[in-house]
């Protein structure tokens, strides 16, 4: 008997921690098993309909236990994308079905692009940018869909073949997967009113500079690794970049969100003393 428990606990565990039961039956697991299993402290149930480990990702569960799906910034930081901030619990049920809002979550009811499957607890990639979209603001939004495109989740031209609506169309044709993360989406929307070319991640003399703005002028943008070795790497480009007769504006997280008209400022200041043109 223990070791039918066991091999239902490990099914559990091979499967990602959390099942739906009935799939544990049609893998050739009994029902019998599967409520010894519960019965002995390894799994615990949720909804009747799931079974989970006691260790399994407490989101899942959660999901489980209210009949939900997690999405929107909630699964694009699970995914590893680039989110600006995760305000809330954001799930997904579908329009029609019967759930009620889960306690602290945000719940989305939209009809999804890509059908969901049942037995899954998250939105796909797809589903999950198609919810930011509807939820999040534009530059909020606009860098969820660069950093997925960016890590090559999803690809722009399998996009454009789904029936997007609203701002996701306007999402899809601005998004980007050359930049390498949420600040540099910032930029290009915040200075297109100056009409000068942007351009994000490109090479100059063995390193990559976040955004060159015209021909000469460099904006570098620092994030929480920039410290120690790669500060002192970036700071010798810098020194680099202005004996080659261009002009590097560093600025930070926090000046680019919260005080980017100090950083537009500078910009524009450099601008209008041409040091965005090759001498």
């Amino acid at each position: 008997m223990r070791t039918r428990v066991d091999a239902v606990a490990r099914a559990v565990r091979n499967a990602g921690g959390i099942v739906r039961s009935r799939r544990l039956v049609e893998a050739g697991l009994s029902t019998h098993d599967i409520a010894a299993a519960v019965q002995s402290g390894l799994l615990v149930r949720e909804r009747r309909v799931w079974v989970a480990t006691t260790d399994a990702d407490p989101q899942l569960r959660f999901a489980a236990r209210h009949g939900v799906v997690l999405t929107c910034v909630t699964q694009a930081t699970r995914l590893g994308l680039w989110v600006l901030e995760a305000d809330g619990f954001h799930v997904a049920c579908h329009p029609h079905a019967g759930c009620v809002k889960p306690p602290k979550a945000v719940l989305h009811r939209p009809s999804p692009l890509v059908a969901r499957d049942p037995n899954a607890l998250v939105d796909g990639v797809e589903v999950v940018l198609q919810t930011v979209a509807a939820c999040q603001p534009y530059e909020a939004a606009l860098a969820v869909w660069d950093s997925a495109l960016n890590k090559g989740l999803v690809d722009k031209a399998a996009l454009e073949r789904l029936p997007l609506k609203g701002q996701a169309l306007t999402l899809l044709s601005d998004a980007s997967p050359f930049r390498d993360s949420g600040l540099e989406t910032f930029i290009e929307p915040r200075l297109r009113w100056m009409r000068l070319p942007i351009r994000s991640q490109v090479w100059l003399f063995g390193h990559r500079v976040d955004q060159l703005i015209g021909e000469r002028l460099v904006l570098q943008i620092d994030g929480g690794h920039h410290v120690g070795a790669q500060r002192a790497e970036d700071i010798a480009h810098d020194a680099e970049l202005m004996l080659r007769g261009y002009h590097v504006i560093r600025v930070t997280y926090d000046q680019v969100v919260n005080h980017w008209p100090e950083v537009q400022d500078l910009i524009m200041q450099a601008v209008a003393q041409g040091l965005h043109r090759a001498a």
